[in-house]
């Protein structure tokens, strides 16, 4: 990443710890005077923190858009590369083809050389001894002269092969001299094909320092483009989170949030069956308004367990017959098993299969995994259509659970008061939880499960007695305050 846009990033992060922490002065400051609403959105600290969040948000954006700009620069550049280092590849290729065939012509010449020379020494035999018999015949020539001893027909014998040794001679010194000239004119180009083979070995190794120097290059280029890859992906990573976190940082209006729930909630009915007197069938059903949530992992839906058939008394009622579907207009979907939450027995955990929640098709909240992060929660009915907004606190005596301030309570014609089973969200628009009594939220982290029963066929003798006065003792021995 350029050294100017993390400048440009570490001055929007201390602008930002700037604003946070003037808020956080502000709000001490004014911790004993009268609360006071404000309308200017100048002067709202989660606006100046969206702003400043935004603001990163842009700049990280446009550093990842420079990153790829320099990854392709450096991508062409590395073709570019490439292209030399291809060239410098094919010349050397033409530098050893061309070394290799003046080799070829330097062998072809010192060959030719050979068979002159070999020529030239057995014309230079034949000359000498054509010389020799020259001198011979001259000198019996002479002889035969001097002594008259040989007839004037012998005489003109030894003339001719005089003559003829004398011509030999003649024909002997000529070629030898072709031979010579030839023998030389091979020596020339013996030194002229050196002095190529030398060139041409000269050129051979710069280009293969050329060669060397070109895949140094093409090398660093892959290093520089694997490093600026992996810069781009962190980049990106990093851009995704910081996105994702605006995006759950961001605040709705209580309307907007209570018309998304009113769009995707859904409805779950339960059926329960037991045996009454006289040996007749006495059922009894509840259907409650809900929302499906995820932990991460799993897809369940929540009620409180005044909503459904069940009472947590001792004793306990003995259910043989139990069923319960969840709907979403005219789509629906069985539901498998109802689990009592082990941080409250209160409340209903309904685990949803996730081919059936995809069925549903409704939304799927994500639950609030820091839940201080906002001071403000929007508490919406499941039994009647009510809404509204408040402000909530984080008892340490009861980390699992809200405490509601109910001096702030607003509705949307007035104050009103939540009950036990309504849906509380964030005003992110994230699932916080489902409302214990009139003043505590229970938090939910999953489905762990102080009880369960099994629903459908198959459902009997589960002895739902004894666990509903089980969990009847442990809520009585909740706090008060919780109860």
């Amino acid at each position: 990443m350029n050294r100017s846009i993390l400048i440009v990033i570490c001055d929007f992060l201390l602008v930002s710890l700037l604003a946070f922490s003037t808020a956080d002065i502000n709000s001490t400051a004014q911790g004993t005077a009268a609360p006071v609403i404000k309308t200017d959105l100048a002067m709202n600290p989660a606006t100046n923190q969206m702003g400043a969040r935004q603001d990163l948000g842009d700049v990280m954006r446009l550093a990842l858009i420079e990153e790829r700009k320099n990854r392709e620069v450096l991508l062409a550049e590395l073709t570019a590369t490439r292209g030399t280092a291809t060239r410098q590849q094919e010349l050397l290729n033409q530098r050893n083809a061309q070394i290799q065939s003046v080799q070829e012509q330097l062998q072809s010449t010192e060959e030719q050389a050979r068979r002159l020379q070999t020529q030239q020494t057995n014309l230079e035999a034949q000359l000498t001894a054509a010389q020799t018999n020259a001198q011979a015949l001259n000198q019996r020539l002479q002889a035969s002269t001097e002594e008259t001893l040989y007839t004037q027909e012998q005489r003109a014998v030894l003339e001719a092969e005089t003559r003829k040794q004398m011509e030999k001679i003649s024909a002997l010194q000529a070629q030898l001299a072709d031979l010579q000239r030839n023998h030389q004119a091979g020596l020339l180009d013996k030194e002229r094909l050196l002095v190529q083979l030398e060139t041409a070995e000269s050129e051979k190794r710069a280009a293969s320092v050329q060669l060397a120097r070109a895949e140094e290059e093409v090398a660093a280029q892959r290093k520089a483009n694997a490093n600026l890859a992996e810069g781009v992906k962190t980049l990106a990573a990093n851009s995704s989170a910081l996105t994702e976190e605006i995006r759950q940082d961001r605040l709705f209006s209580a309307n907007a949030i209570f018309d998304d729930v009113v769009s995707n909630r859904d409805t779950a009915v339960f059926v329960a069956d037991r045996p009454g007197f006289f040996g007749q069938e006495v059922s009894k059903v509840k259907q409650t308004r809900t929302v499906l949530v995820t932990d991460g992992t799993n897809v369940f839906a929540l009620c409180h367990v005044h909503d459904t058939p069940f009472n947590l008394w001792n004793p306990g009622t003995d259910w043989h017959e139990l069923s319960a579907t969840l709907s979403h207009g005219s789509l629906s979907a069985p539901l498998s098993s109802l689990i009592f939450s082990l941080t409250d027995p209160r409340i209903v955990v309904m685990p949803v299969a996730s081919a059936d929640a995809h069925r549903l098709a409704s939304k799927v909240y994500n639950i609030a995994a820091d839940p201080g992060k906002f001071q403000d929660a929007v508490v919406i009915g499941t039994s009647e259509d009510y809404y509204g907004e408040c402000k909530f606190q984080i008892d340490l005596t009861t980390p699992m659970y809200l405490r509601m301030d109910r001096h702030t309570l607003n509705g949307l014609f007035g104050r009103f008061n939540p009950s036990s089973g309504d849906l509380v969200f964030s005003k992110s628009g994230q699932f916080l939880g489902i409302m214990a009594n009139s003043t505590y939220c229970a938090r939910i982290h999953g489905k762990a499960a102080a009880a369960a029963f099994n629903l459908g066929p198959g459902a009997r003798d589960q002895g739902t007695a004894d666990t509903l006065a089980s969990l009847y003792t442990v809520t009585a021995e909740l706090p008060l305050k919780l109860q």
